[in-house]
């Protein structure tokens, strides 16, 4: 067992657009059981959403990212100005219920734990289609059906819920920015980042590295350490659906390139394999007997995968190179 730890929250932020939810965000930090040791707002390559944050939310540090434009830049940004033992990273447009940062740090009571999440719950801002399957709320940033949790172990958090010992996350040479959507050439109309994020799969890439960097060590999985993240409108539209597929291919591929193909896949042959198929079987059955949108999510079934496994095939075709992963000076056991 170890000592009280304490934590460093994370928030990264982008755009004034999000204003009331990133309020909502550092408000439900705020109201947590266990108090964290300070909050970070870590605003990326926007000097107004900066100046305002600065003006506007008290008690907190807020900060501009000095990394590479985008999420991972700005994640490390926060980090690297962090005091806590554990860093915990909360998405803006996320709302963290009251005992989240309690039962994050419970986990870290196991030496063995190099970080921990738990689940992301859709906050649906408009009506949710009926096309869309449970299994593909990681279109939306969220925990989906069919999720490999063994036990208390996942390979990875979803990054609006994830947080890291400060030491392991150090030590492993922090986030790449290889696998962000604007470096992979992924825009809406060529003028803004899909869905207001910058990156995908660097989590899954980071979560992979620092669980070969520590042998032994593990990421947690903590039911009880629920946030909600909100879904806009624009979010729930076949062309965000369409678009988000072809960005998670294109990161699978570098992702395998940057891991193996065994790391980087294993969670996602077992959704293929087995989650997908018993998925479109049952909606397939629940359309037969007239259950309204069952076709449609059948459709959103085979489409999602077809697309996520174009956009892989392509970009492995392509032979498109990332730059080399953050280096670690050397591999270090789990942190205590």
């Amino acid at each position: 067992m170890t000592d009280v730890i304490d934590a460093s929250i994370v928030i990264c932020a982008h755009t004034v657009d999000r204003w009331d939810d990133l309020s909502r965000a550092v408000a439900s930090v705020r109201g947590q059981t266990a108090c964290p040791r300070e909050i970070i707002v870590v605003i990326d390559n926007n000097e107004q959403l900066h100046r305002r944050a600065a003006d506007e939310i008290a008690g907190v540090t807020v900060l501009a990212n000095d990394g590479p434009a985008g999420l991972s830049g700005a994640r490390m940004t926060g980090a690297d100005h962090a005091t806590g033992a554990v860093i915990a990273f909360l998405d803006d447009d996320a709302v963290a219920e009251t005992g989240w940062l309690a039962a994050l740090l419970e986990a870290y009571r196991n030496p063995a734990v190099l970080g921990a999440g738990g689940p992301v719950e859709p906050l649906w801002r408009s009506p949710r289609p009926s096309w869309f399957p449970d299994e593909f709320l990681w279109v939306v940033g969220c925990t989906y059906a069919g999720m490999h949790i063994d036990g208390d172990r996942i390979r990875n958090p979803v990054g609006a819920n994830m947080s890291v010992r400060t030491e392991v996350l150090r030590r492993a040479g922090g986030f790449t920015s290889d696998l962000g959507r604007r470096k992979l050439g992924f825009s809406v109309n060529g003028k803004a980042r899909i869905g207001g994020k910058a990156e995908s799969c660097e989590e899954t890439e980071f979560c992979i590295r620092t669980a070969q960097l520590n042998p032994g060590g593990y990421w947690a999985y903590q039911r009880e350490a629920r946030v909600r993240h909100c879904v806009p409108a624009q979010r729930t539209t076949w062309r965000y659906f369409v678009q988000r597929c072809l960005v998670e291919g294109t990161a699978k591929a570098v992702l395998t390139r940057l891991t193996g193909r065994v790391a980087g896949l294993g969670a996602e042959s077992r959704y293929v394999r087995d989650v997908l198929p018993r998925a479109l079987a049952l909606n397939l059955f629940a359309a037969i007997r007239g259950e309204a949108g069952a076709l449609g999510r059948s459709g959103a079934i085979v489409a999602g995968l077809g697309l996520t496994a174009f956009a892989y095939a392509r970009t492995r075709l392509n032979g498109v190179a990332p730059s080399q992963r953050p280096s670690a000076p050397l591999p270090v056991g789990p942190a205590g």
